[in-house]
């Protein structure tokens, strides 16, 4: 039985030994704490937003508030909570995906039954998860107007990330070819040898090029700071890592050990429109996100703003905090913010 599917067979007792029970354990607390981590984060600014609003909006923005007052109790409550929070969050992502990889790992299907799945899944997920920020965040950053906030620094940082996440994906690629090779077992050679030239060629490059070869473009420093390249980028990688979960499911089951068994597959319109609709649902929450709430977390950025900011680092040269060795070593690292107006330094 399934936990999260009604039980149709009368009195049956959950199978514990089914990952798929094990799923629905790791994927609702995982949901829960990221919603309570996200939803914790954005008090201080809905109270922000409560306290300027007016009418209906005003009351409903109370609600979601959760009698926020901003005072030093309320705030030191707040950041224990949050590292609370993130610290459980961290151990999550990695038991998340771990699990969800058992589902093929535990099972004896050829090219599902391999014990790499686990960090592979990790890292797909960390490499997918910023390649998909990245599409959102950079039409964001432009839609918005948050240049200021959302840098070339941080933009730059994340495409190292994905340097790092899409070649771990590679060598794990590749690991599963050298294991199928090694373990003698001929239905495991099959299994690999017929994702990468049966009828299903097509789909395996595509992941192969969008995953592994694609992500490398991004070690020529032009590439990895341009908006438009990263942004192409991003979308690449996302399609590369559908494809891998198609890779995956279809070549591994369409054909089986009796050839007789051997079918392609066909997506009905079902499974185009679910498809289609997530991606539709998805969009949907997160434009409607943008309407209601803050997209930059007003509350952090204000804690910065005070000491770390430019700005505040410009008003300290000016009133000669700093010594010339360290406003040269300071002006040298705004190189990599490209909202920064040089020019304002050499004035001074």
């Amino acid at each position: 039985w399934v936990l999260p599917l009604p039980n149709q067979f009368g009195s049956l007792w959950v199978n514990f030994n089914s990952p798929l029970v094990w799923d629905m354990f790791a994927i609702s607390t995982y949901f829960s704490v990221s919603l309570l981590f996200w939803y914790t984060g954005l008090l201080p600014d809905i109270a922000t937003i409560r306290d300027r609003a007016a009418g209906m909006r005003k009351k409903v923005y109370t609600i979601l508030s959760f009698g926020w007052n901003g005072n030093v109790k309320t705030w030191q409550r707040f950041e224990a909570v949050s590292l609370i929070l993130a610290g459980i969050s961290t151990p999550l992502v990695l038991s998340v995906h771990t699990i969800v990889s058992m589902d093929f790992a535990t099972s004896v299907i050829p090219g599902w039954h391999t014990t790499i799945f686990p960090p592979y899944f990790v890292a797909g997920a960390i490499f997918s998860g910023f390649a998909m920020v990245l599409t959102l965040l950079l039409v964001v950053r432009k839609v918005l107007g948050l240049e200021n906030y959302i840098t070339m620094f941080h933009i730059e940082s994340m495409n190292k990330i994905i340097i790092l996440t899409g070649s771990i994906v590679g060598v794990a690629y590749l690991t599963e070819f050298f294991i199928a090779w090694y373990s003698g077992s001929e239905y495991e050679q099959y299994a690999f040898i017929n994702r990468a030239t049966g009828p299903y060629w097509w789909a395996y490059w595509m992941m192969m090029t969008c995953n592994v070869i694609s992500p490398q473009l991004l070690w020529f420093k032009k590439i990895r700071t341009s908006i438009a390249a990263t942004w192409i980028l991003s979308i690449v990688v996302n399609i590369g890592m559908w494809f891998e979960r198609f890779v995956i499911i279809v070549t591994s089951l369409h054909r089986d050990y009796l050839p007789s068994s051997w079918t392609m597959f066909t997506p009905s319109w079902v499974d185009v429109g679910v498809f289609v609709g997530s991606i539709g649902v998805f969009f949907t929450l997160f434009l409607l996100f943008l309407r209601v709430l803050p997209s930059i977390a007003i509350a952090e950025v204000k804690l910065l703003l005070k000491g770390a900011s430019e700005q505040a680092k410009l008003e300290l040269i000016k009133e000669g905090h700093l010594d010339k060795e360290q406003v040269a070593e300071y002006v040298e690292s705004l190189e990599k913010f490209d909202s920064v107006k040089q020019e304002e330094y050499a004035k001074i």
